[in-house]
């Protein structure tokens, strides 16, 4: 999963960063308004993190103008206003949840899984295909109950695929899902992390469709409760 933070205060904008790539996610940033925008109208993240109080471009005007341009992509804001007016003025714009500051980062961690969830249709952080399943929340993956130690890379694309199972995805978009700005975006590097993915899971898991990408076939759902 690829993210964009965007957030002046720098410091601020590091630890957020920080946290989510120690989450296994991709990470772009962006410090004003201006940036932010351009940014969330030209890549295809699968949600963004946002400051209202931004220089160059209000955090409502970056969002309105995401909204009008088509862009759907999950939006968390984060806001030091307390009056509620401002929360419904974000929400109005598009908002899908937010955050006041100062915050917990675990806080945030939490609602962003929550809106990646909701993002591809599932209730809970646990996602089960066959015997493989994946703990969002955790950051683990198992096979039969037995863990399987995977990289960072493995883990976005093993979790990509999981969120979309049931699809076929193009090797274009998990490249343009799994990797930040400033990595070398080559193609090949996909089959690499997939071939590595098939011998670790040991399981008939991931599939080629030939000339489009890969699909997992099979309904993803939460583990069902004990």
């Amino acid at each position: 999963m690829r993210l964009l933070v965007v957030e002046d205060e720098r410091d601020l904008n590091r630890q957020v960063t920080s946290a989510l790539e120690g989450a296994g996610y991709a990470v772009d940033r962006a410090y004003d308004g201006e940036e932010g925008w351009f940014l969330g109208d030209t890549e295809p993240y699968d949600a963004i993190v946002l400051d209202i109080g931004l220089p160059k471009r209000d955090g409502v005007a970056v969002l309105q103008a995401w909204r009008k341009a088509g862009r759907v992509m999950p939006v968390l804001i984060l806001t030091a206003r307390d009056r509620w007016s401002d929360k419904v003025e974000g929400f109005d714009a598009g908002a899908d949840d937010y955050v006041s500051k100062p915050f917990h980062m675990e806080e945030l961690l939490a609602r962003l899984r929550a809106l990646l969830r909701r993002a591809s249709g599932h209730a809970t952080s646990e996602i089960v295909v066959g015997p493989v399943k994946l703990d969002a929340r955790a950051g683990r993956v198992s096979v039969n109950d037995v863990a399987v130690k995977l990289t960072s890379h493995e883990y976005r694309l093993l979790s990509y695929l999981m969120h979309h199972a049931g699809r076929i995805v193009s090797r274009s978009e998990l490249v343009e899902h799994l990797y930040d700005q400033d990595f070398d975006r080559d193609s090949n590097t996909i089959e690499v992390f997939v071939g590595r993915l098939r011998r670790k899971l040991g399981v008939d898991l991931i599939q080629t469709a030939r000339g489009l990408g890969y699909i997992i076939e099979g309904d993803a759902g939460p583990k069902t409760p004990r």
